[in-house]
C-alpha cells in the first residue's frame, strides 16, 4: 500500500476519534460529523433487517446536490429498466440532506466514514450487486472495499477539470487504485474523458454518456406548474424578471451595484435573488442594502402567504428547493459562482427555462457553461458596469432577448438523453455482475 494512504487512514481514524468534540453548533463541519456518526450503524441496520436478499442492490454516492441530482435522474432511468433494484443513497455534505429525504432510494444516508473497518463492515451487510459514485468523488476505502467482495464500481456524470488535485502525483498516489479499479466511467464529454486516462482508468471502459444534468433540467423545467404559489407572484407582475440564483457575496458585490444603476433606466424591472445556502445567509442585511439602493425587498414565503408582490420589486428566496422553477419566470437569468475560485453553480436549469444565461469570468471548469457560450445561450459579465451593459442591451431588444433564450433552450434539446444512455450502461454491469 502506497504511504500516502497509509497516512490518509491515520489521520481519518485520528480525526474520527477527535470528531466528538467538533459535532456542536450548526456549521458544516459539525452537521457533517453528527450525520457520520451512525450513518454506518444505519446501513448495516438495512442491511441486515430489511433488505430483500433476492432482489439486486445499487448503491448510489454522490457528494452533494447537484450531484445528488443526477444520480437522481440516472437512478430514474435505471428503475424502468430494472424496477425492482434496491437502492442504497449516501452523500458527503450536508446541503444534500433535504435532497436526501426525497431521494426514491430504500435507505439514505450520510457516507460513512472512509476506513476499511468501516465500510467493510457496511459492504458486507448491505450487499451491493453494483457501486455507483457521481462526477469525481470515488473514496478510495469504499472502492478497495468493493474490489475485494467482486462488487463492479461505475462512475456516473463523469467530470474531471483539466487542473483537478487528483491529476496530481500526490492525488495519483491516493486515488490511483480507486480510479484504476472502475469498470465503468459514465464521461460527460470526450474531453472528460479522456483526462480519466490521466488516472489510468482504461480506455475501453470510459464511455462518454453526456451529462445526465441536462435531463433532469429539462423535466424540472417542463414539470414547474404555473399555479404554485412561487410562480403565481409573477404571473401578472408587469416589467422584466432577473432571477439570479446561487449567488455569494462576491457575486453581490457585483449584482447590487449593477442593478441599481440598471434600476434607473427599467424601474419596472422585478429581481429574485437566491443565496446559495439561504439558511444561513444574513437576510436582514441583504435587504438593508437593498432598501438602501431604493428597492423594496419581500422574502419570498412572506409574499406567497399574500399571494402577491404588493409593491415589492425585490424577492429574496429564504430556502432551498424553489430556484429551478423560479428560472421558469424568468426574463433574464444570472447564475453565482463566477466571481471567486469555488466554482460556477448549475447553468443547466436556466438555459432549460429557455432564458440568457449570465454569470462571472470564473466558468472554466462548467462544459455547459462553456457550450453555451459557444452557441450564444449565455454571456460573460466582468463586473457591476459589465452586467448593466448586458442588461440594458438585452432588455432594450426583444428580439435579442428571445434569440439568446432561445439558443439556450436549444442547447438542452439538443444533450438530452445522457440519463438514458447512462443507465444502460449501469444495467450492463450489472448483468455482467450476474
Amino acid at each position: 500500500m502506497p504511504l500516502v494512504q497509509v497516512v490518509y487512514r491515520a489521520l481519518l481514524r485520528g480525526f474520527r476519534v477527535l470528531s466528538p468534540t467538533m459535532m456542536w453548533g450548526s456549521s458544516k463541519l459539525a452537521l457533517g460529523l453528527r450525520g457520520r456518526r451512525d450513518a454506518h450503524r444505519t446501513l448495516v441496520d438495512w442491511g441486515l433487517h430489511r433488505r430483500d436478499s433476492n432482489r439486486p442492490v445499487v448503491w448510489f454516492h454522490a457528494s452533494s446536490v447537484g450531484e445528488g441530482l443526477q444520480a437522481k435522474v440516472v437512478l430514474e432511468a435505471l428503475k424502468t429498466r430494472s424496477p425492482d433494484l434496491q437502492v442504497v443513497f449516501t452523500f458527503f455534505s450536508p446541503s444534500a440532506q433535504t435532497l436526501a429525504e426525497r431521494f426514491p432510494a430504500d435507505v439514505a444516508t450520510y457516507l460513512p466514514w472512509d476506513l476499511p473497518e468501516v465500510v467493510g463492515e457496511v459492504f458486507d451487510a448491505v450487499c451491493p450487486d453494483l457501486m455507483v459514485f457521481t462526477q469525481k468523488e470515488v473514496w478510495p476505502s469504499v472502492a478497495a472495499a468493493a474490489e475485494d467482495r467482486g462488487v463492479p464500481v461505475a462512475l456516473v456524470a463523469g467530470t474531471l477539470a483539466g487542473a483537478a488535485g487528483r491529476l496530481s502525483p500526490m492525488g495519483k498516489a491516493l486515488l490511483g487504485q480507486a480510479f484504476r479499479s472502475l469498470a465503468r466511467v459514465a464521461a460527460i464529454s470526450a474531453a472528460e474523458g479522456e483526462r480519466f486516462r490521466g488516472l489510468e482508468v482504461a480506455a475501453e471502459r470510459i464511455v462518454v454518456t453526456g451529462d445526465p444534468g441536462v435531463d433532469y433540467a429539462s423535466g424540472r423545467a417542463a414539470a414547474a406548474d404555473p399555479a404554485t404559489a412561487h410562480l403565481q407572484l409573477f404571473r401578472d407582475a408587469p416589467g422584466p424578471v432577473l432571477v439570479a440564483g446561487s449567488t455569494w457575496r462576491s457575486d453581490e458585490e457585483v449584482l447590487l451595484p449593477g442593478l441599481a444603476r440598471v434600476r434607473r433606466d427599467w424601474p419596472g424591472l422585478r429581481v429574485v435573488l437566491a443565496p446559495h445556502e439561504p439558511e444561513g445567509w444574513d437576510l436582514d442585511g441583504l435587504a438593508t442594502r437593498l432598501s438602501s439602493d431604493g428597492w423594496s425587498p419581500v422574502l419570498l414565503r412572506d409574499a406567497e402567504g399574500l399571494l402577491r408582490l404588493d409593491g415589492a420589486d425585490v424577492v429574496l428566496v429564504e430556502r432551498v428547493g424553489v430556484l429551478a422553477e423560479l428560472y421558469t419566470v424568468a426574463s433574464i437569468a444570472y447564475v453565482g459562482g463566477g466571481f471567486h475560485g469555488k466554482g460556477l453553480h448549475s447553468v443547466l436549469e436556466p438555459a432549460a427555462a429557455g432564458v440568457p444565461v449570465l454569470f462571472g469570468p470564473h466558468h472554466q471548469n462548467s462544459l455547459a457553461a462553456s457550450d453555451l457560450l459557444a452557441c450564444g445561450g449565455a454571456m460573460v459579465v466582468g463586473g457591476a458596469d459589465g452586467l448593466a451593459n448586458v442588461l440594458q442591451d438585452l432588455l432594450g431588444d426583444a428580439d435579442k432577448l428571445e434569440d439568446h433564450g432561445g439558443r439556450a433552450r436549444n442547447y438542452i434539446a439538443e444533450h438530452q438523453g445522457a440519463a438514458g444512455r447512462t443507465a444502460d450502461l449501469l444495467v450492463d454491469c450489472l448483468t455482467e455482475q450476474a
